[in-house]
């Protein structure tokens, strides 16, 4: 149905009110017949049209933002541009003079808050980790609140020790600064002020025994390097359908996001964990610093300001669990999107006057690192996808383009799901998923720009470790489940794509109801919290 032909249907509608109604109502509604017409006119037409102009231009800022992310990660592989063929990074080997001195001495930093579940992987890793036992001290970083499970933790510490590993419990009287605090709080010992290189990782990580000796020759036959990341695997991403859409994102961002950055600019956002660090740098840098809850994108840009370089490497890869429960993902995801645009608004300034970086590369983490990747795409994917759509169907006379409509999606769709193969038959359900979650994204980012409420709060992902295998009351197979309080703003946008729907399938005859119908679902699934898994009490 045509602009022309939703315009007669409302005529008929109020010829027929004539037959129904006196001579004043009739009157009545052909005067609001007539507003109607110029409001939509005057008002709402040049508004929609505004709104397609903006996705126009955000998705064309996307897509390129993404094919040139996805063409330098390509000629990368290609051409066969891994680190080990660009940097030098023999193995440390030991003299037989100095004997364990020829190895630098190394800290591994271990931050945790009541992790009950995971704990004991995390340092049973670190612990385990191939480096002379002279040379490296594994430290505890004990924020727990449960008094049970600081025991468990400082127990489990005390365990290896016995065992001949410099393992340090390290605590603290509150949570100021939540991790950013924690961290600078285990710099701050006199045993650290030794140590030549940090190694991080949260405390669902389990790093290889190798990871040190993988990782730490680039570091030190490289001057020039801050720090080496290595790429996340994950222990559950088949547990639900909720970690099989985090695995396709996740994957995009190491295999390409993290691989573009390192091999274009050698900068790129540090992870927070399975990373190393040159001591040297994060001092010179300002140490660790919680004005925002992206405290390891804040140390990362301040190195970079220094002129220091950053390495990705791909091929070390170290295990970690994704977020099985959809509040926990929320959390994670708040965090994520709210901490960038906190920490955006109190660096572009410093990144502008920087002197020891060049036009190029601050280019490169003003618009590709920041404002495409982070606050354009989630907006585009919100307005495009939850009000653009919707709205083509009650305003059929404003056009579309079909490279707008259809082209720019599928290209930009495809292009983050490359680095997931085995999960191409889900890019539809990805899709729609992350359309929903672009909600709770752009929510964050707000909230971030004006600082306001929940901008500076910090909730650590919840960690499930071997709940799984231990608690069968969980079921697996069965992902979808009504727990926790309800989304209002998920459902009431899922209401007006369902209403919209219907109007288009019913009304107009058209085909927009095959899109529409099933975002509306995804809508309503993450509303009612029917995705992901629950953990019984």
């Amino acid at each position: 149905m045509t602009y022309s032909n939703t315009i007669n249907y409302i005529d008929d509608s109020s010829r027929l009110a004539k037959f129904a109604f006196s001579p004043t109502v009739t009157v009545l509604l052909d005067e609001i017949v007539l507003s109607w017409r110029l409001i939509r006119e005057m008002v709402f037409v040049p508004t929609f049209q505004a709104i397609i102009i903006s996705c126009m231009i955000m998705s064309i800022i996307v897509l390129i933002e993404k094919l040139f992310l996805g063409l330098v990660s390509l000629y990368a592989k290609v051409f066969r541009r891994r680190p080990e063929r660009i940097y030098k990074c023999n193995s440390i080997v030991e003299d037989e003079e100095l004997g364990s001195l020829s190895y630098p001495m190394v800290l591994v930093q271990i931050p945790m808050y009541n992790e009950k579940e995971v704990y004991q992987l995390s340092i049973g890793a670190a612990c385990s980790l191939t480096w002379p036992a002279d040379r490296l001290i594994v430290q505890v970083l004990d924020d727990s609140t449960d008094l049970i499970i600081k025991e468990l933790v400082k127990d489990e510490c005390e365990k290896w020790s016995r065992k001949g590993i410099n393992i340090k419990y390290e605590t603290r009287k509150d949570r100021a600064g939540y991790k950013a605090g924690n961290l600078r709080e285990g710099m701050k010992h006199a045993y650290v002020q030794n140590c030549e290189y940090l190694a991080m990782f949260d405390a669902d990580f389990q790093p290889s025994p190798d990871f040190l000796t993988k990782t730490v020759p680039f570091l030190v036959h490289n001057p020039n390097l801050a720090l080496v990341q290595t790429r996340w695997t994950f222990v559950n991403a088949d547990d639900c359908l909720l970690t099989r859409m985090q695995e396709i994102s996740m994957d995009y961002h190491f295999k390409v996001e993290q691989e573009a950055g390192s091999s274009s600019c050698a900068f790129f956002g540090y992870n927070g964990t399975a990373g190393v660090w040159r001591a040297q740098v994060i001092n010179e840098a300002g140490g660790w610093n919680d004005r925002s809850t992206a405290e390891d994108m804040d140390l990362a840009l301040r190195a970079a300001l220094l002129g220091w370089d950053f390495l990705y490497v791909g091929g070390i890869k170290v295990k970690s669990e994704l977020p099985s429960t959809l509040k926990a993902y929320r959390s994670q995801q708040h965090r994520w999107s709210c901490g960038p645009s906190v920490l955006f608004k109190k660096m572009i300034p410093v990144i502008l006057l920087s002197k020891k970086m060049s036009i190029g590369k601050k280019f490169y983490m003003i618009y590709n690192f920041f404002i495409a990747r982070r606050f354009i795409s989630a907006f585009f994917t919100l307005f495009f996808f939850s009000l653009l759509l919707p709205l083509r169907i009650f305003f059929s006379e404003v056009e579309i383009p079909n490279w707008e409509l259809i082209f720019i999606p599928t290209i930009i769709t495809l292009l983050n799901c490359v680095g997931t193969p085995r999960s191409l038959h889900l890019i539809v359900i990805w899709m729609l998923f992350e359309n929903v979650m672009s909600l709770h994204r752009c929510k964050a980012i707000l909230i971030g720009f004006l600082e306001a409420g929940t901008a500076n709060e910090w909730i650590v992902t919840e960690k499930l470790g071997n709940t799984m295998k231990l608690k069968p009351a969980i079921d697996t197979p069965q992902c979808f489940h009504t727990v926790g309080r309800f989304h209002m703003l998920e459902l009431a946008i899922g209401a007006f794509l369902l209403l919209s729907g219907c109007f288009d399938f019913a009304v107009r005859k058209g085909y927009f109801f095959l899109f529409i119908i099933p975002q509306s679902i995804a809508y309503f699934a993450v509303g009612f919290g029917c995705i992901g898994l629950v953990v019984p009490n």
